[in-house]
């Protein structure tokens, strides 16, 4: 048996590739988890309107998928995709002020860290989630992003920036 904790979701893509309709149920209940972690900070708001739109186009699309073994960076793609076009679409750039900074553990913290993601546009939060929360490599994330290396280090040293002015604000 595999400690792979991805294992259960190639299982369950193997099956759905298979035409089994009851594994595409449990693999986008499996997945929706996952989808929702990436689409949430990038989309604020309209993530779980992201989350449903990324888990409409892995419906869709997964019988294009080739090989199992790369589901979870396809649906991460797919997930980071649709988290931008929809906050792109929504144009969610106006938070509440900031409150002074809460110490450690406050269950305000998350909202503010929230708060200050929503001053940064579609595409810094997407690099910020990509590189700090997903913990991608440059390569994997300018791929996922489709940017030249170089333009996504700029974009992160940006929204770096840009974070640390808002957080501060």
């Amino acid at each position: 048996m595999s400690d792979d904790p991805h294992e259960p979701g190639i299982a369950l893509a193997r099956a759905a590739l298979r035409g089994d309709t009851l594994a595409m149920q449990d693999l986008l209940a499996h997945l929706t988890p996952y989808v929702a972690r990436i689409c949430g900070p990038i989309a604020l708001d309209s993530g779980p309107d992201a989350t449903q739109e990324a888990l409409i186009v892995v419906f869709r699309s997964l019988r294009s998928m080739r090989d199992p073994q790369a589901l979870y960076g396809w649906v991460r793609a797919v997930a980071v995709r649709e988290a931008v076009r929809i906050a792109r679409r929504d144009g969610r750039a106006h938070p509440a002020e900031l409150a002074d900074l809460p110490a450690p553990g406050d269950p305000q913290l998350a909202a503010d860290i929230r708060d200050v993601l929503a001053r940064l546009s579609p595409e810094h939060r997407a690099v910020l989630v990509l590189r700090d929360v997903e913990g991608l490599d440059e390569q994997t994330a300018s791929r996922l992003l489709n940017l030249p290396a170089g333009t996504l280090k700029s974009r992160l040293h940006r929204a770096r920036a840009s974070f640390r002015k808002a957080w501060s604000a």
